[in-house]
């Protein structure tokens, strides 16, 4: 701390630092304008995907090392630049923040650029995001979809699912449930008689589970144990449909003289789509010389569930630079086994489905061994997997201090919402 700074009142430190602080805050707000305009400008030009990123704001929170909350913010910005000119123009200019504009471009209706460029001038984002909700919606379908979501919340001991779905739907979920339950009951019956108390629709609290004879006899079954039964049946079903991976099974007729391979009742296959097909599934081949069938191959598992357990927990997402996908990820094969590559862990890397497709048509090139990974774009330049960020050689930009919003209370009942502009009449 400065002897200048300890010297002031502490009102006056408190105007100095504030000084300091808007006039800070106008250079961060000017340079996430031009983020902005440079994003804006990759995606008018459509350069993100030689880069190897799965989208825009993939790209954003690759290479500039931000959350991808923020970088989601600076693509969507960036989207709609051309419908929010004069809010992009005070982001420039470093009079709103960021997130500011943000809440603007994800939210608000067309044709409200000037109404929200004046009132951004004085509004937090909290305030801006009620002025938003405060506008009016165009009318609702009439007869909307039912949406169905699902969400968990991990505390720390447990962890809870919220499941919403349609009637239809949940009738059939309720019905499952019920049905799983009785059959848990029938059976805890035929083994340990049918004298037990607790026979309503039990929701899983502690009551429905009597421990019996000092604990000797299972607890009796509840709707939570219904549930895991259902979740049980499940895997069982999938496993035994589909045990060794995200692909099933792919029947392939492979013509032993031309090296010509096609789908069962399909199309031929290309180089490239074959053995994108054949990375990680159970693959049944079937002979053929001059259209003629010569010899079947019994179905291979290329991968056990065992190797790709430890797959998984090596590399825990897709293996390309900036992409942190963890879901539906397939087993790759950096030497193919056609080509006589081992289905070991070290000629194995996890890849999202997007990256598996576009190495094998060319547009990403992956090397090995797994342990010193090579990803190379298109043209050979290997993908760098931290950001862009380095020490400035530019002065910060010249823009007036930013004060901030005037962090005032907002009186609603005074509000003016935005009013869209009415539909052109039709010609009926």
């Amino acid at each position: 701390m400065s002897s200048t700074a300890t010297s002031l009142a502490p009102k006056e430190h408190v105007g100095v630092l504030f000084e300091q602080l808007a006039e800070l805050t106008g250079q961060r707000n000017a340079i996430d304008g031009r983020i902005v305009d440079i994003v804006a400008q990759m995606e008018h030009d459509d350069l993100a995907g030689m880069t190897g990123a799965r989208s825009i704001a993939a790209l954003v929170a690759w290479k500039t090392a931000v959350s991808p909350h923020n970088a989601q913010t600076i693509a969507t910005i960036a989207h709609r630049i051309a419908e929010f000119p004069r809010c992009t123009e005070l982001l420039r200019e470093g009079h709103l923040s960021l997130d500011q504009v943000g809440v603007i471009a994800e939210r608000a209706a067309a044709g409200s650029d000037e109404h929200y460029a004046e009132l951004a001038a004085v509004a937090t984002v909290t305030q801006l995001r009620t002025a938003i909700a405060l506008a009016p919606r165009p009318d609702p379908d009439p007869t909307p979809e039912p949406e169905r979501s699902i969400s968990k919340t991990v505390g720390e001991k447990y962890t809870t699912w919220r499941i919403r779905l349609p009637r239809l739907e949940a009738a059939r979920f309720d019905a499952a449930l019920a049905s799983q339950r009785d059959a848990q009951i029938t059976a805890w019956r035929h083994d340990h008689g049918d004298d037990h108390p607790g026979d309503g629709d039990g929701d899983g609290d502690a009551s429905d589970h009597d421990e019996g004879d000092s604990g000797r006899t299972p607890p009796f079954p509840n709707t939570v144990d219904a549930f895991m039964g259902l979740v049980d049946a499940g895997w069982d079903a999938e496993a035994a449909r589909r045990p060794h991976g995200q692909h099933t099974t792919v029947v392939v007729h492979l013509d032993v003289a031309q090296s010509l391979a096609s789908l069962h009742l399909g199309p031929l296959l290309s180089e490239h789509d074959r053995k994108y097909l054949l990375c990680d599934a159970t693959c049944e081949v079937w002979f053929e010389r001059h259209g003629q069938v010569i010899g079947s191959g019994r179905a291979t598992r290329t991968i056990s569930r065992r190797l790709r357990r430890a797959l998984e927990h090596r590399d825990r997402c897709c293996a390309v630079p900036g992409c942190g996908a963890t879901r539906g990820l397939h087993a790759h094969h950096l030497r193919h086994w056609e080509d006589g590559g081992p289905t070991e862990l070290d000629n194995l890397i996890l890849l999202c489905p997007y990256h598996h497709r576009q190495h094998h048509r060319g547009a990403i090139t992956i090397t090995g061994p797994a342990d010193h990974l090579v990803v190379t774009d298109a043209d050979g330049i290997p993908l760098d997997p931290g950001s862009l960020a380095r020490a400035p050689t530019q002065p910060p930009p010249a823009v007036t201090p930013c004060p901030g919003p005037t962090g005032e209370r907002a009186d609603w009942w005074w509000y003016q919402p935005f009013e869209p502009n009415p539909p052109p009449p039709s010609d009926d």
